[in-house]
């Protein structure tokens, strides 16, 4: 059997008559075979030049032909350009061509435009194969080694999309890197393609479809409050400009983590603006202590407890509504099918546990950062990513730091956690959601606090003053006067004027919110 290999520009004459000829010779020899490969003209020369080098052969012209040795394998037999094919044809087989050189070039347009649809065609299938790319920031860190076994396992993704990780930190955390992909490769998981290490900034990013911006290593020390805000600004305007750079086009972008969390994410959404829809904070950790918390007072299990909302600052001053929160599967002398649910609060009869221990142990944790270490933050990343590929449970509420639009009447144009649902690859914001009312005073002091932190970032405001009202004012000269023969019960007795205080300017609905931000006066104070 002869088979024969024609290679050409895509828009030669000549290979288009060579083409037409062979053709013919394959459909009228039963032992005459032909394989056509055609290279865009930007290409051709340096494709040839590197079959030439490869088979150690001399040809410079379009098209090449070989004959392939079937029988003996090898290199092939180089038969020359279109003048030595023919001239075989004519020797051999009997047969020449007679094409026009208008036919020669209207056919050659024809090739050139069929290469191009036909690679165009490849890219889209390339691109329905590749895997998906998932960058992960501050990689050498415990949530990264905690995130990458639940990417892995199909929960997030799907089991069908496969992933390839890109572990992006700086050049010395190399080792640990080095570590975390070979643990990564040791899983052996049918999702996971690839696991890559990047240390150099200029070329993270690249080809991104989802990318986890973590706590960031803090490498010189920081002196004050202002300055530890203001060292967020130039670590997220180089990861805004490189994601505007280098990420893919509808890139998820999600920042998660245990400091200013709310800060990084509005940073993130003004140095890469044509991805800030796009870009989400976490508060699921926030969300998950507070269940966790109740659940121990309950003594139930944690995943009984749906709908607690966290409003504010995930990472500062927050607010922990416990108005829509349900428990599920609740023991007592009422009882019902799985889906039948409580309110919370009717179950909480020690409001004074409600009112002080459950607040003053949320707002240590979040002022402090313990217990929200790796493990948690990987899960309530990984959970908040899987809702946004494939929707929230249906009928359950879940927090998230996205852009405020006024809504609730929080103020426009601040990254603010608040009730929403996903669904269709996004998330909406609960609007519709009733009784959910937040008094004008803690409002102002959330949205205060965010805004300076914005302000003090970009260096507009030199100092931070955390917002007080006139009542705290007020309350501030009353401590004064107050007697200190025991600091212990002085603090308490301040702690509970502020929570009068408060309890009095709220309406009657609103008193058994858990109001975090308001025992924040007193263990900020106490620190």
């Amino acid at each position: 059997m002869a088979k024969f290999v024609l290679a050409g520009r895509a828009d030669c004459p000549y290979y288009a008559k060579a083409e037409l000829l062979a053709d013919y010779l394959q459909k009228n020899l039963p032992d005459f075979r032909i394989h056509k490969i055609t290279q865009h003209p930007d290409i051709w020369e340096e494709w040839l030049k590197d079959l030439c080098k490869k088979n150690r052969w001399s040809h410079n012209k379009s098209p090449i032909i070989w004959r392939e040795l079937l029988d003996r394998g090898g290199k092939g037999l180089l038969l020359g350009g279109y003048n030595e094919f023919l001239e075989h044809a004519q020797l051999y087989y009997g047969v020449t061509s007679s094409m026009t050189t208008e036919l020669m070039k209207r056919v050659a347009q024809e090739n050139l435009g069929t290469h191009i649809e036909k690679e165009l065609e490849k890219e889209s299938l390339k691109g329905l194969v590749n895997p998906l790319q998932v960058w992960i920031t501050s990689a050498s860190s415990l949530a990264c080694y905690h995130l990458i076994p639940i990417l892995t396992s199909g929960e997030v993704f799907g089991p069908q999309m496969e992933i390839s990780i890109n572990l992006f930190d700086n050049k010395h955390t190399e080792e640990k890197l080095i570590s975390h992909k070979q643990e990564a490769e040791d899983l052996a998981s049918p999702c996971l393609q690839s696991v890559s290490i990047c240390t150099q900034a200029e070329e993270a990013f690249h080809g991104a479809h989802v990318i986890i911006i973590l706590d960031d290593h803090v490498d010189k020390e920081i002196n004050s409050l202002e300055d530890c805000i203001r060292s967020r600004a130039p670590l997220c305007q180089l990861y805004g400009s490189l994601i505007e750079k280098n990420a893919h086009n509808f890139a998820k972008i999600i920042v998660g983590g245990k400091t200013f969390v709310n800060l990084k994410t509005a940073l993130l959404m003004k140095y890469a603006p044509t991805f800030a829809h796009n870009i989400i904070a976490v508060a699921l950790g926030v969300e998950g202590q507070a269940k966790a918390a109740l659940a121990r007072k309950l003594k139930i299990t944690p995943s009984c407890i749906k709908d607690v909302i966290i409003w504010g600052n995930i990472s500062g001053n927050n607010y922990v509504d416990l108005r829509k929160a349900k428990v599920y599967r609740y023991e007592s002398a009422i009882w019902g099918p799985p889906h039948y649910s409580r309110p919370v609060l009717s179950l909480l009869f020690d409001r004074e546990w409600v009112n002080r221990e459950f607040v003053v142990s949320l707002k240590t944790l979040t002022a402090t950062g313990r217990q929200f270490g790796g493990m948690l933050a990987a899960h309530s990343i990984a959970t908040t990513l899987k809702y946004w590929c494939h929707g929230s449970p249906p009928g359950e509420i879940v927090s998230l730091g996205v852009l405020s639009e006024g809504q609730f009447g929080i103020p426009k144009g601040i990254v603010f956690s608040m009730p929403v649902k996903f669904e269709n690859g996004t998330w909406v914001v609960l609007t519709d959601l009733k009784n959910t009312e937040i008094s004008q005073q803690v409002m102002t002091r959330m949205a205060n606090d965010l805004i300076q932190e914005q302000l003090v970032a970009l260096g507009e405001l030199a100092n931070f003053q955390p917002y007080q009202s006139e009542t705290d004012l007020n309350q501030e000269d009353v401590k004064t006067t107050l007697p200190t023969k025991n600091d212990h019960q002085e603090r308490r007795k301040v702690s509970d004027d502020y929570k009068d205080l408060f309890t009095h300017l709220m309406p009657d609905d609103e008193k058994d919110l858990i109001l975090s931000d308001v025992s924040a006066l007193f263990i900020v104070k106490k620190t």
